[in-house]
């Protein structure tokens, strides 16, 4: 599994995920595909585990509970992996076109299924097809074809205004350590994206915001950044207060610049 063996653990629980998956979609079971943090590069042990399984057929209702059963077992591993495995069963021919449907989605830290858009966008084909780490099946080009630059721009764009309206304008309040610093290194990564029409791993991200953003902002990712240690467990912990007016001012900032970068 390419550069997972310095987390022999984790190669162990995507084999075991990829065994119990198996017989439980059968003939409708294309592909598995390793995408997000570990596929770009950036993944490391505060990281969750985001895949990707192609399906021929949309999973149906009467095979929810078995697939359901599955992931509940595998939340049961004693692991770390275990526990922030993250991903969407995508059928075949919705891979062609994007309309946000909802796929059938497992959350990171959760055991339930549900029903959720949340991988059925070009940010994911674009990282799936181009450095997703095959687990099962052909290689992601195989079902995934090429994203336009263009059209990835315009989607980053568009989620960067919607979530940075919310935050400058106070309808979404920043009250936890994670939230901010995850706000903070959020726009650092899709501000990245929007200048060069692709996907980078977190910690490339970071390091580019902090050589090409203005110089003021400098601190704030730094920290932002260093927070991502144990990054879950800062999910309950307060915001330092000082913090968030700083943090909206670099969003406002953010999407200022958005407009510059792909008006």
């Amino acid at each position: 599994m390419q550069n997972l063996s310095q987390y022999p653990e984790l190669e162990d629980v995507l084999k075991q995920f990829v065994e119990r998956v198996k017989p439980v979609l059968g003939d409708n079971l294309l592909a598995i595909y390793l995408q997000g943090s570990f596929a770009l590069g950036g993944g490391d042990k505060d990281s969750d585990v985001d895949f990707l399984v192609i399906v021929e057929d949309d999973i149906p209702e009467s095979q929810l509970s078995e697939l359901e059963a599955m992931h509940l077992a595998m939340f049961e591993i004693e692991s770390y992996w275990s526990h922030h495995l993250e991903g969407s069963y995508f059928p075949r021919e919705w891979l062609k076109n994007i309309d946000y449907k909802p796929l059938v989605y497992i959350d990171n830290g959760h055991k339930n299924l549900e029903r959720s858009d949340h991988d059925n966008n070009l940010v994911v084909r674009w990282v799936t097809r181009e450095h997703g780490v095959t687990l099962y099946g052909e290689a992601p080009e195989t079902y995934i074809d090429p994203v336009d630059p263009d059209a990835l721009k315009a989607e980053v764009k568009k989620v960067m205004k919607w979530w940075g309206n919310d935050l400058v304008s106070g309808k979404e309040v920043i009250d936890t350590e994670w939230l901010q610093a995850f706000a903070v290194t959020f726009f650092c990564r899709t501000l990245y994206t929007l200048k060069t029409g692709k996907v980078y791993s977190k910690p490339d991200s970071v390091e580019w915001a902090k050589s090409t953003l203005d110089s003021q902002w400098k601190t704030l990712i730094t920290e932002a950044w260093q927070k991502r240690k144990n990054q879950y467990k800062k999910g309950i912990v307060s915001v330092n207060a000082d913090l968030v007016p700083p943090t909206i001012e670099f969003v406002q900032y953010a999407l200022n610049l958005s407009d510059e970068y792909f008006g």
